[in-house]
């Protein structure tokens, strides 16, 4: 046994060694925490924890063993790592790109593509959003495909009510999936569309497992079906350039005729491969979030009576207002959605899809009285803030009432990223839910 406890202290101090040592004086400026086992590091408790009933207690036992520093020291995917859990020190390194890059795990980047937002530059980002957000965003992208996506989530509630049992995620995501094929692609429901939505649903389950790739586990199964979205994708981005070149007529211009098209300064157009790194990444996120997000704003709002109440009396209120001759919603009256609005913000607020993301450090940086030292991994739990009880007030009740009057500080509710990278597809994303939850309220249960 006490040679079992040696070999304990001995593997504990593999990573210390390997990791902390060769980095000088600047180790002992280095934020409390638990490099953990050589190679795996801390992932079986992270693992552990976010499988368990209670996924917060990942991040618990840092605060409980090393106090509530909002900075703590760990090894993660491979990786020395560095998390920031508290507002402040979340906001400072979301908002630096100059001493912050991209810094997602490799397995990452090989399933969403080293040439989307997840693997490029901060040049590149630049160029990119700008001409990609603009199309998602904004009030006249929003006034545009505001008609189709009430017309989907239309008839999707009517056939959903003659299905008997259904699989609500499941269906959710194919609705949403249409909607931003629709957007990317002006594609509705045809084969390729099918195509596409079985091989996400794989990629979704290796984005989140651990990188095996070996046959039988989902990250194997993940890169499989990267490729045939791939080759579903380079098929259709081949179709558009012949059309383009022929000057086909097209009823309206998609995100693929404006990434084909684009080109910079200096006249450079991308490449197929960054077209389809893109529009992968678009596809995935456009669809995966907002799904699971209206999932769970209906399951809250059947399980508190109160906020039903609210909430369908606010959709009620909107119609009675409305001319009789007005046919469907417009984007005005979404936006007069206001306690729906913030039935939508407590969801997020509860429910994050990706609870963390993932930056790397370029240089040495001092944040909180500790050194994040040049090239390690840095994660920033969005869920932590979100759920910490001195950011807000019983955090694990459900409760829109506490957006009533209030204004977020910088740092204490960012589902949806901060800085120049954040989502650029927010608005339309709270829209599609608006939308959903307004005709679910009026006629559903």
């Amino acid at each position: 046994m006490a040679g079992f406890a040696a070999l304990c202290v001995l593997l504990k101090q593999v990573n210390v060694w390997f990791y902390e040592i060769k980095l000088g004086e600047i180790r002992y400026s280095l934020p409390p925490g638990d490099l953990g086992w050589p190679l795996i590091g801390t992932m079986w408790s992270f693992l552990r924890a976010f499988k368990s009933g209670d996924p917060d207690s990942f991040i618990s036992s840092y605060v409980s063993r090393f106090n509530r520093t909002g900075i703590y020291k760990t090894f993660m995917f491979g990786s020395p790592t560095i998390m920031i859990t508290i507002p402040e020190t979340c906001k400072q390194v979301l908002m630096d790109d100059e001493h912050f890059m991209p810094g997602w795990p490799k397995s990452t980047c090989k399933l969403i593509g080293r040439k989307s937002f997840v693997g490029i530059s901060r040049e590149e980002h630049r160029w990119l959003r700008r001409l990609t957000a603009a199309p998602v965003n904004g009030d006249e992208a929003l006034s545009t495909y505001l008609e189709f996506i009430e017309g989907t989530i239309i008839s999707a509630l009517e056939k959903w009510a003659g299905m008997g049992k259904i699989q609500f995620l499941t269906e959710l995501r194919r609705l949403t999936f249409r909607i931003i094929t629709y957007i990317f692609l002006s594609s509705e429901g045809d084969p390729v569309i099918e195509a596409l939505e079985r091989e996400y649903t794989t990629l979704n389950y290796g984005v989140r497992a651990m990188a095996i790739n070996l046959p039988g586990f989902a990250y194997h199964r993940a890169l499989k079906a990267r490729k045939k979205l791939v080759k579903i994708l380079q098929s259709a981005v081949t179709e558009r350039r012949v059309r383009m070149e022929k000057n086909a007529p097209r009823a309206k211009k998609d995100m693929m005729d404006a990434l084909i098209e684009v080109e910079d300064d200096s006249g450079k157009r991308l490449t197929d491969e960054e077209i389809i790194d893109v529009l992968i990444m678009y596809l995935n996120a456009g669809h995966e979030s907002s799904g699971h997000i209206t999932t769970w704003a209906t399951i809250f709002i059947q399980e508190h009576p109160e906020v039903l109440k609210k909430a369908k009396a606010e959709q009620e209120e909107i119609i009675r207002k409305r001319s009789p001759t007005q046919k469907g919603l417009t984007l005005k009256e979404v936006r007069q959605m206001e306690y729906l609005s913030k039935v939508i913000d407590e969801t997020l607020r509860w429910i994050n899809i990706s609870p963390v993301v993932f930056r790397q450090a370029t240089s040495d940086f001092k944040i909180n009285g500790y050194i994040i030292p040049k090239g390690w991994k840095v994660q920033v739990w969005f869920r932590s803030v979100h759920m910490d009880p001195e950011v807000y007030l019983e955090p694990k009740k459900f409760n829109p009432a506490r957006w009533d009057g209030y204004t977020p500080k910088a740092g204490t509710f960012i589902p949806f990223g901060a800085g120049n990278r954040l989502c650029p597809g927010n608005d339309l994303a709270k829209m599609e839910i608006s939308i959903f939850l307004h005709y679910f309220l009026l006629g559903y249960q």
